[in-house]
């Protein structure tokens, strides 16, 4: 048969001859012609030891003039490329070296690189142990086309892999910061269960010193890595092979998680959640096939620490007079009442905290990137109703358009309005701030609906007429409980198991007092005592800042209960509710026991009355909403009933 023979054709020959068949057979055994056979018979060679190694050229060297000056090149800049040479060739001799003659010159190069040129680099495989080794690193998902709810989603992974199994892991984050590396080194560790000896990533600017000499880690790298028990290792600058256990898997994830969507039939998520949960399907499938040596690795891992700790970054910030602070090269707006003082900024690697004087007073998404603004219009609406003429040069404005209906409004009111639309659409975005954005937009598209003209005052009419009348008054009949037994709880000490039954009796009780201080009635709510054996009522006191039914603060209608002694406190005097304190949480108002009698002895029970009857009767009013809140515990048998009743009129609460 035509076509070069191979050495497994040639053992084929022979095997047929020393079987003991004629040489035509053994040719045709073979699949060649009987010269060809007479003739490896005759060598006893194989065609591999026949073959000579080509001496001559079937054409003219083109490059052997330029020779010389191309080797002086490479021995200077080994870096230079074949297809680099050819073009500097190309415009240094015009008209003498064609396209087609770059592969000649590629195969010489490399020809030359092997024989004559320098030594490469060696990369040496390593021996990897259980649980020594978790390797991490960021890797850009942007060429997957992920979206959430239809709009594009631009985010990274922060992925962990131990180098000894395998096993890996990811976090969705946005940018390669310390708070994005601290929070997906804890999610991949709390998910593994146990902490590996070392952690090792490269040289990222949020991990390493990259300015010093040494490229040593941050303190704050350093006290992650302390709090866990882990030493922090790193690879050398422009090294990723020293991290190959991750590197190499990034491509292999993303090959993954694409063929997964393609079996999902859609890029598109709901939710991050959603996005999320099918990241955590996909890796428990490949983790599947690693089980084995997984064991391995958990069985010599060290323990997690306690708890989590939240890591951020602090920055220390005046509030500018536009009412923002500057953060990590992005401007922020806050509330206008912060400007001139000083704000500490708690950076995490998805939000930010606004504290100030100890309290946090705003909570903001976080910007990625440089360069960026996020201004909320709630928190400079105020200053720009008085400004009116500020809003259509502002530098931010489009950040005051809050949706695209808004935007729309204000086109409207320019072409119809010109010299007020700022005016009226800022009137607009102020009662946007104070009633409801949602309600202000859906009054703005039904109005383009419609074809009617944008009016503030036309909004604010629909607003009011949507709003929903305030519930009725709902009705609690709350017996009320004698606190004797409270006051006996504070003033002397009882043994284990009278102190046991006082604690049930004081939390029922506080239970009342928290019950009717901290739900909000309609504006009037009255308190009632109805007719009970003792004139000991449970009063509750409300306050509304600048709501007080035209009442100065603290001011209140009383009427004495007849028959109480002179010189003894009516039973509806609080005598003000009480602020917090070691057995009352702070803004929880206390119950206060208060004296009164039936009588001019001032006593409205009969010697030895259980003082837990009274309050084991309580009923828990916390479930219903008390506009009319009544005090009725029930009179003892034997004893009378007392018909006075004692009525006030409380403030309608904060």
């Amino acid at each position: 048969m035509p076509g070069r023979k191979s050495d497994a054709d040639v053992c084929r020959l022979w095997d047929a001859l020393v079987n003991g068949r004629t040489l035509e057979a053994a040719a045709r055994a073979a699949a060649m012609s009987l010269p060809t056979a007479r003739k490896y018979r005759r060598s006893g060679q194989m065609p591999s030891e026949m073959q000579k190694p080509r001496t001559w050229r079937t054409r003219e060297n083109p490059f052997a003039q330029a020779w010389p000056e191309i080797e002086a090149m490479l021995r200077e800049e080994p870096r230079l490329k074949a297809k680099t040479i050819f073009e500097e060739l190309q415009a240094s001799q015009p008209g003498r070296f064609q396209e087609g003659q770059l592969r000649t010159l590629q195969r010489q190069i490399r020809q030359w690189r092997a024989s004559e040129g320098y030594d490469r680099e060696a990369f040496f495989p390593q021996v990897h142990y259980p649980g020594d080794v978790g390797a991490s690193d960021f890797t850009d998902m942007s060429s997957l086309d992920i979206t959430i709810g239809g709009r594009s989603f631009p985010h990274l992974l922060y992925h962990f892999v131990l180098t000894y199994s395998n096993w890996e892991t990811a976090s969705i984050c946005f940018s390669e910061s310390f708070e994005s590396l601290a929070e997906g080194f804890q999610n991949a560790v709390w998910k593994l269960g146990g902490v590996p000896r070392r952690h090792r990533t490269d040289c990222l600017s949020a991990a390493v010193k990259n300015l010093s000499p040494d490229r040593d880690f941050t303190a704050r790298v350093y006290g992650l890595m302390h709090y866990y028990g882990v030493e922090p290792t790193r690879t050398n600058p422009r090294s990723p092979h020293e991290n190959g256990d991750c590197e190499s898997l990034h491509g292999h994830l993303k090959t993954t998680i694409d063929q997964a969507l393609l079996l999902r039939g859609s890029r598109d998520f709901a939710s991050r959640q959603e996005y999320q949960r099918f990241l955590d399907e996909v890796f428990a499938k490949k983790n599947a096939g690693r089980s084995k040596r997984f064991a391995e690795e958990q069985a010599v891992m060290r323990s997690l620490p306690a708890r989590r700790v939240p890591f951020f970054d602090t920055i220390k910030t005046k509030v500018r007079k536009s009412s923002t602070i500057p953060v990590k090269q992005n401007v922020y707006s806050v509330p206008s009442r912060l400007i001139g003082e000083e704000v500490t900024v708690r950076v995490f690697a998805e939000h930010l905290e606004i504290w100030y004087a100890g309290r946090c007073t705003e909570r903001l998404p976080r910007l990625h990137g440089k360069r960026k603004h996020r201004i909320n219009y709630r928190h400079v609406i105020t200053s720009l109703v008085r400004k009116p003429g500020a809003f259509e040069n502002y530098q931010w404005r489009d950040d005051l358009f809050p949706s695209v209906r808004f935007r729309m409004a204000y086109d409207e009111l320019r072409e119809r309005l010109p010299t007020r639309a700022s005016r009226e659409y800022l009137t607009l975005l102020h009662l946007a701030a104070t009633e409801s954005e949602a309600a202000v937009e859906a009054a703005i598209g039904r109005l383009l609906d419609e074809g009617r003209p944008i009016e503030a005052k036309a909004i604010k009419d629909m607003i009011g007429q949507d709003q929903m009348p305030a519930d009725a008054a709902v009705e609690a009949n709350v017996p009320a409980p004698d606190f004797d037994q409270y006051d006996a709880l504070l003033q002397t000490e009882l043994d284990t198991e009278e102190a046991a039954d006082d604690a049930d009796a004081l939390a029922t009780a506080l239970a009342i007092g928290t019950a009717c201080c901290r739900t909000q009635p309609p504006r009037e709510a009255t308190i009632e005592a109805v007719p009970a054996t003792s004139p000991a009522a449970m009063v509750c006191s409300f306050d509304k800042e600048g709501q007080n039914d035209g009442k100065k603060p603290g001011e209140r209608t009383e009427t004495r209960t007849a028959g109480v002694a002179e010189g003894t406190p009516p039973a509806d005097d609080s005598g003000g509710v009480r602020g917090g304190g070691p057995s009352c949480p702070e803004r929880i108002p206390q119950l206060r026991t208060v004296s009164g009698g039936t009588g001019r002895s001032g006593t409205g029970r009969t010697s030895g009355e259980s003082d837990h009857a009274a309050l084991a009767a309580i009923e828990d009013p916390g479930r219903e909403e008390p506009g009319r809140i009544q005090t009725a515990p029930a009179a003892a048998e034997g004893e009378s009933a007392t018909e006075d009743v004692t009525c006030r009129r409380l403030p309608r609460p904060r």
